[in-house]
């Protein structure tokens, strides 16, 4: 057995791993950078970059570069990069530059002295973590698991991780679990370290401390269903953030954001659909859409955590 940290690893981005697989995410679960979502997605990010004043975004773990697509349509005045751990998609447009990442926290080299907007959509739910859970004398304990799921606990949790605990996710209940978030904010501050100008922003579900989950959120997708959290390379597994913890210096739901800049699922007025049926359905079509993504049981929910660069903040 090993420890769910070192097995998620290599089940998500090892040589056989889920994000090397040939069919991608998309093939499996749907994100707000797919389809018509991704198109107002990218509405939003260009509305970003433009008010952090940079003219380059970098898409990091961006899947085969669906929202590269968007942005590329809708601003190809626009700087764009992609970062991923598969070689560049084939049909993606030829100023789209791209970056080979080798997978969970580890960025490329390359990625540095950025003066960009840095885009890191459902990334750091897949940086893998420390799960672990409190046993009956109450000792935090690492969870270990094998190639079927099967789980047991094994040693008390590193010192590092168990003073990130006993600040952010506090524990005592037997069987209580935490998912350790440090190397998801060590991950972050690194991403941070790499930017000259601009702003980073990681877009997750995610949680606070007054609203963690007592038993964890580790799950797994697979073909479109939730599925049984096992490593083996052919699902994603996914747990929720802890966004508190990164520091960022604003931390905002998605659909807070979409209604700060103006986007809202208001339907037109149906006497347009006599007048101008083209233009009534496409604006019906639009309004469904920032529906699904400001939904607050859905993707609305999601935590954007941003930072701009200490560059800029002087």
């Amino acid at each position: 057995m090993r420890t769910w940290r070192e097995a998620w690893g290599e089940a998500l981005y090892g040589t056989d791993g889920f994000y090397r697989r040939e069919e991608g995410p998309a093939g499996h679960f749907t994100t707000s950078a797919h389809g018509g979502l991704g198109a107002v997605l990218a509405e939003v990010v260009a509305r970003l970059a433009d008010e952090a004043g940079v003219c380059r975004v970098v898409d990091l773990a961006c899947g085969r570069g669906e929202l590269l697509h968007h942005l590329h349509d809708q601003r190809p005045d626009l700087e764009l990069v992609g970062v991923e751990v598969v070689e560049r998609p084939r049909d993606l447009p030829s100023p789209v530059e791209w970056l080979r990442s080798p997978g969970g926290p580890t960025l490329p080299d390359d990625l540095r002295d950025l003066d960009a907007l840095v885009l890191a959509h459902e990334w750091l739910d897949v940086v893998p973590c420390t799960v672990a859970e409190v046993d009956d004398d109450g000792v935090l304990r690492e969870v270990l698991v094998d190639g079927s799921g099967a789980e047991r606990l094994g040693d008390e949790v590193a010192a590092d991780d168990r003073a990130w605990a006993d600040a952010w996710w506090p524990a005592v209940t037997p069987s209580d679990r935490v998912e350790i978030g440090l190397s998801r904010d060590l991950a972050w501050r690194d991403l941070l370290s790499r930017s000259a100008s601009g702003m980073a922003i990681a877009v997750d579900y995610g949680h606070a401390r007054t609203g963690r989950p007592s038993h964890g959120s580790l799950t797994a997708y697979r073909e479109g269903q939730v599925v049984e959290a096992v490593p083996d390379g052919r699902r994603d597994l996914t747990a929720h953030v802890a966004t508190d913890s990164l520091g960022a210096d604003e931390v905002v739901t998605q659909r807070k954001l979409l209604h700060r800049l103006g986007l809202t699922a208001a339907t037109p007025e149906h006497s347009r659909a006599a007048t101008d049926p083209l233009g009534y359905v496409h604006d019906l079509g639009r309004a469904s859409t920032i529906a699904a993504l400001t939904d607050p049981h859905g993707l609305g929910g999601f935590h954007w955590a941003m930072s701009r660069s200490r560059t800029c903040q002087t």
